[in-house]
């Protein structure tokens, strides 16, 4: 099993549109246990980089986190990465419906989640893992493209507003919270001299 979880992560890696062609017959079972280790090791490999953060750059995390926060993280990427995975693709196959895909909600859970391969693999190595997740975009277009049977220019606008969207709300939310947490500081009056 495990052979065959890298052979089809090399395969999404290195020559996607041949390998998402020959997952159009996947069931959701195989889908599923392709995910479940890339998630696991996402998790792990995540926890490994935060304790080891932790132990580098003590000031940047409060002892009382240091050895807590692998664990948070662990859990998080693992039951949050499966949940995100799940509303991320009802959202993208909401965006596929509106620009004319056909295929069924799993054809979409497919692509999202083999395309994702270079994010559950890579994406916690700091500083470059950024171009993993820009990779994985891209792979998510293929994927929709050949498992949605739609053009590559719908499958780029359904992933651009399927990512910015999210996006634009998240900054929205920070800079609100950014604002409402400096309204609440009270300044402190310098002290009257009389």
């Amino acid at each position: 099993m495990l052979n065959a979880i890298i052979a089809k992560a090399k395969g999404f890696i290195v020559n996607p549109v041949e390998t998402f062609r020959q997952s159009r017959a996947d069931e959701a079972r195989t889908v599923l246990t392709y995910v479940i280790p890339l998630l696991l090791f996402d998790a792990i490999m995540t926890a490994i980089v935060s304790l080891l953060e932790s132990m580098v750059f003590p000031m940047v995390v409060p002892p009382i986190f240091g050895h807590l926060l692998p664990v948070v993280l662990f859990v998080g990427v693992l039951i949050g990465g499966l949940i995100i995975l799940l509303l991320f693709t009802v959202w993208v196959h909401i965006l596929i419906c509106l620009a004319g895909g056909s295929k069924g909600i799993s054809e979409t859970f497919k692509a999202i989640t083999y395309g994702l391969t270079p994010s559950f693999l890579l994406h916690w190595i700091p500083l470059i893992g950024i171009i993993f997740d820009l990779w994985s975009i891209v792979l998510m277009i293929l994927g929709i493209r050949e498992l949605q049977d739609i053009s590559s220019g719908r499958a780029l606008v359904v992933m651009i507003i399927a990512v910015m969207v999210p996006l634009i709300i998240l900054i929205i939310i920070a800079m609100y919270l950014f604002v409402a947490m400096s309204s609440q500081a009270v300044p402190v009056a310098p002290p009257t001299i009389f």
